[in-house]
């Protein structure tokens, strides 16, 4: 029997290796199987350009500024927000989104060092405003997240990894501070999932907190 639509916002997050990509397909096929029209769509990517885009920012063999690829990834949630997600929450669904603004603040902010009030300036306008309603911080150490991600990528972008894997280690746990700073400063927003002995087991946890509100 089909529930009652409702449009909801939610974004899963975490550093690298904390299986966002699963996390979100399970969550889609969760909310499919109770009978919701669901989009999943990840960032930075989700339209022609952004996937462009995302493959400049992945490019190992790049050399980006710090502020240029804050400038890239902005410019891809402005596609990706007003071509696709925008739209679908329109259209009553439950858009589930693989990245969203709390990676800027992680990745940009506490990785990069880039002023924050600059970067929620920005985040504010790229995404026309919006918000998630829901956020899933997916919890891992840095070391162990890295080092199973680079064994995963290892095959398209050498050992190391792609252009964010390849970061030091410094970078990675500053990023995974930002996260949780970004989870004590907005605790009705973001929930901090920690990472289970198996994928099932920390989706169950995530369609814990879910339940609760649908």
């Amino acid at each position: 029997m089909m529930k009652k639509q409702k449009r909801f916002f939610i974004t899963i997050e975490g550093g690298e290796g904390s299986g966002k990509t699963t996390q979100s397909f399970y969550l889609r096929d969760y909310f499919q199987q109770k009978g919701y029209k669901t989009l999943l769509t990840r960032e930075p990517g989700g339209t022609v350009l952004a996937e462009c885009i995302r493959n400049i920012l992945l490019n190992p063999n790049l050399n980006l500024l710090p502020l240029s690829e804050l400038f890239l990834y902005e410019a891809a949630r402005v596609q990706h927000v007003k071509e696709l997600i925008l739209p679908a929450l329109m259209s009553e669904k439950i858009v589930i989104c693989d990245r969203f603004i709390d990676a800027t603040v992680a990745y940009q902010g506490y990785g990069r060092k880039l002023d924050l009030k600059l970067i929620n300036k920005l985040n504010f306008i790229a995404a026309y405003g919006i918000f998630p309603s829901l956020t899933i911080y997916l919890d891992i150490k840095s070391s162990r997240g890295l080092n199973k991600a680079r064994m995963l990528n290892k095959k398209y972008y050498g050992k190391t990894g792609d252009r964010i894997e390849s970061e030091s280690m410094k970078f990675h746990v500053n990023v995974r501070n930002g996260y949780l700073k970004q989870a004590k400063k907005y605790p009705n927003r973001i929930k901090i999932v920690k990472i289970q002995k198996t994928p099932m087991q920390t989706q169950n946890l995530i369609r814990k907190i879910v339940d609760i509100l649908f």
